[in-house]
């Protein structure tokens, strides 16, 4: 019987993966970004680097976070942190992000993080194969969509699922200049999708053809 994971979107760069014996969150965050939901719970948290946007660990219970490259397995979960940058300049303004291909029931998913460029061939062939990617898309802090819909073609998944954008929530003084997610659909060459409250998928049911789906906020 074919294992289905069921994809969340918690708001800005942070997802819930549940798959059959095991969670992952990506990324909690704090107040700068709105309310985090209550009672999220998870076997694996991983953060992508140390701003408050996207560590906010104690807002949830978990046995085990994911901090930087390396491999890590919990549960039949494994994950592989990819070491990458912050911005364009190696670090200078903004320091390390680490990218992770979680691989969870079969399905593997590389959450992207705040990267801050176009992947290295030696980051790509780290990673390895990808199914699902989700990447930032906003701008200021991150790729902007033209470059994100370039790194999506880099990774060359069945899915594309956009986070770090312009949406309600956020801190105006902080995240007023994201741009939005359309922008990043125009770039991928969609008109306007429809989101979607949860996304499921199985890896013996992939796509035949690559697609963008927008997760509603939780």
């Amino acid at each position: 019987m074919s294992r289905i994971v069921e994809i969340t979107y918690l708001g800005h760069s942070s997802f819930r993966l549940k798959g059959k014996s095991a969670v992952v969150v990506t990324d909690p965050y704090d107040e700068k970004c709105g309310k985090y939901p209550r009672d999220i719970t998870a076997d694996m948290v991983t953060v992508s680097h140390d701003h408050g946007d996207h560590n906010a660990t104690k807002l949830l219970s978990s046995s085990f976070i994911v901090r930087g490259p390396g491999e890590y397995e919990v549960k039949g979960v494994s994950v592989v942190g990819v070491h990458t940058w912050h911005d364009d300049k190696n670090g200078v303004e903004r320091g390390a992000n680490s990218v992770y291909v979680i691989e969870i029931d079969g399905l593997r998913v590389a959450h992207l993080g705040d990267l801050g460029h176009k992947l290295a061939q030696e980051q790509i062939d780290e990673m390895g194969p990808v199914d699902v990617v989700l990447v930032p898309v906003g701008g200021v802090y991150t790729i902007d969509a033209k470059i994100a819909a370039e790194v999506v073609r880099q990774v060359d998944p069945w899915v594309a699922i956009p986070m770090h954008y312009q949406q309600g929530g956020l801190d105006a003084k902080v995240f007023g200049q994201l741009g939005g997610v359309g922008e990043f659909l125009s770039e991928m060459g969609k008109g306007e999708v429809q989101p979607v409250a949860k996304y499921v998928i199985t890896v013996d049911k992939l796509p035949s053809e690559m697609q963008v789906v927008v997760l509603e906020r939780k």
